[in-house]
């Protein structure tokens, strides 16, 4: 007998079905709408125009094709996506001019900023930290209008971009005298010492949800390693980089930052192509990514530092404390909307406490603050692609098709204002849930449940798996040991009861990750004896390359 076609299920009938919900939504259009208030001087990104390239260390006026900037937020003299700038839209020979000009910068390693002593690097770079510090606002309040960032969080990325400069300058001082940059060591009658050295060319690109921060945890180590820079501007972001050109060019040396904006096709494919990158520098999806690599002519010789985006699973144990869990998973999950990188993706819960956690977190979800990016102690803010919205509608209604609910929907989860998507939390994600695999990038907290260990397994396994972070939440570490084990071979960062979350401006584990793959090592050796410490005692006076930030004496 034929089986009847399940029913589809709307995501918006389940919202209005809820007399709670229906009020809530009212009011939220009413406050909210999908045209924001009138802006005022606090609320206006500077005045500013993105027409012009950046390249060779100078900006030059641009007269070729163009494309609109938009901010998520609506104009209300137009009732559209706000312009706020237009930017160069770089063509393939644009795109492989600024690569060449990288390239000319790095000269196979002879050009004037890879030659440059280590210490000297580091001073320029905090010569561009301190040309950023006068623009700090300005900067913040591009990220406000161009990502609908919080007030707050802007500052902060801000911060935590120059802060960058200050953690990878003290990163490599730090190293004067270790193994890997200027200890003399001897083995078997051999004395040597390993330096880092430069790459070469780096392209890199970042996504939207951290455009200054995550470019700089980047780019600012593989600049004091000596590698000559070429960034693709992202789409949502690049005017934030724009406000910044001043400050590269009064610090560092022509063609050693180059800029290129525009279509990915019509700009990073030409110059992966050329064979002149070195190095991909690499934040966003692993397809993409997988895409660019195999441009390149010659892969096999490519140097790839990647941060991909990732499925970041909580497991929460029975013996957890459910108030400090589900206020940390509110947070976590959400951080900017839930688009970032780093955010939680999926919450698994032992199905003897999963109600309960459910329930303290839709209330922590349910008193977060809606709204526009420049209010008060708002957290939750329009999302970057108004388009997503609908996919994260399409990912919530499947969940509900294979049995999941929606926990928040009394106090308006899910519900829409413009590109304003209110948190929801669903729950129980059956294993076989779009939303269960799916990376929702957004404000939607999947729950899930496991009975024991062999089942959790078995979930983590039952899909092709990627994220770079997890967290366990429990109050016993044996009970933690065996979790540890599990998810230690699949991610690359554990948290126990915290956030999973981990900052790139003062992590000095990212910072040395990135100094390591931004640098490769060469081992100069010579037979131990007095004639020969004398040669290079009087080589390591004159040799740029033995002058670290820190000067260590042959020893």
């Amino acid at each position: 007998q034929t089986q009847p076609k399940p029913r589809k299920i709307c995501l918006a009938s389940i919202l209005s079905s809820s007399p709670e919900s229906a009020s809530w939504l009212a009011g939220m259009a009413a406050s909210v709408g999908v045209v924001p208030p009138p802006c005022t001087s606090e609320r206006k990104a500077p005045s500013f125009s993105g027409t012009f390239k950046f390249v060779g260390g100078r900006c030059s006026p641009w007269d070729g094709e163009t494309i609109e900037v938009r901010s998520p937020l609506i104009d209300p003299s137009t009732g559209m996506r706000t312009v706020l700038s237009r930017v160069a839209s770089f063509s393939e020979l644009d795109a492989l001019r600024a690569a060449e000009v990288a390239a000319l910068a790095w000269d196979q390693g002879q050009g004037y900023w890879p030659q440059l002593p280590l210490g000297a690097r580091v001073t320029a770079l905090r010569r561009l930290a301190e040309g950023l510090a006068p623009v700090r606002q300005q900067l913040a309040s591009m990220l406000v209008r161009e990502i609908c960032k919080s007030s707050a969080d802007a500052a902060a990325e801000v911060d935590g971009a120059i802060e960058v400069i200050a953690s990878t300058a003290e990163a490599v001082e730090a190293a004067d005298g270790s193994e890997d940059f200027s200890a003399w060591s001897t083995i078997a009658g051999v004395r040597g010492r390993a330096l880092r050295r430069p790459v070469g060319v780096v392209m890199l690109t970042a996504p939207a949800e951290a455009p200054l921060l995550d470019v700089y945890s980047m780019m600012i180590p593989a600049l004091a390693m000596g590698n000559t820079i070429v960034l693709k501007l992202p789409t949502s972001g690049g005017l934030t980089h724009m406000l910044t050109v001043k400050a590269l060019e009064q610090a560092l040396p022509p063609g050693v930052v180059n800029f290129v904006s525009g279509s990915c096709v019509r700009t990073l494919e030409p110059i992966m192509r050329s064979g002149l990158v070195d190095c991909l520098g690499f934040m966003g999806d692993s397809e993409v990514l997988s895409k660019l690599i195999i441009k390149h002519p010659q892969p096999h010789r490519l140097r790839v530092f990647s941060q991909l985006a990732g499925k970041n699973v909580a497991v929460v144990l029975p013996d957890a404390d459910l108030q400090v869990a589900a206020s940390v998973l509110a947070k976590g999950s959400l951080t900017f909307n839930g688009q970032c990188r780093d955010a939680f993706k999926l919450v698994l819960a032992h199905d003897s406490i999963a109600e309960a956690l459910v329930e303290n977190l839709a209330a922590q979800v349910s008193s977060l603050k809606c709204g526009m990016p420049w209010e008060e102690d708002v957290t939750i803010t329009p999302l970057v692609e108004r388009s997503r919205s609908g996919r994260l509608e399409g990912l919530i209604t499947d969940a509900v098709e294979n049995g999941a609910s929606v926990a928040n929907a009394p106090s308006g989860g899910g519900s829409r204002a413009g590109a304003l998507f209110v948190p929801i939390v669903v729950f129980p994600v059956a294993a076989g849930a779009r939303l269960f695999r799916e990376d929702q990038s957004g404000p939607v907290i999947p729950v899930a449940t496991f009975s024991d260990t062999v089942e959790l397994s078995a979930a983590l396994k039952s899909h092709s798996w990627s994220a770079p972070q997890a967290a366990i939440f429990s109050s016993s570490g044996t009970k933690v040991a065996p979790l540890i084990d599990m998810l230690s071979t699949a991610v690359k960062h554990v948290s126990i009861n915290g956030n999973c979350c981990h900052g790139r401006g003062r992590d000095e584990r990212f910072v040395t990750e990135a100094l390591s793959a931004f640098s490769t090592q060469t081992v100069v050796a010579f037979p131990d004896g007095i004639k020969n410490r004398l040669v290079m005692e009087s080589m390591e006076e004159e040799a740029k390359c033995f002058q670290p930030a820190k000067r260590q004496r042959l020893g």
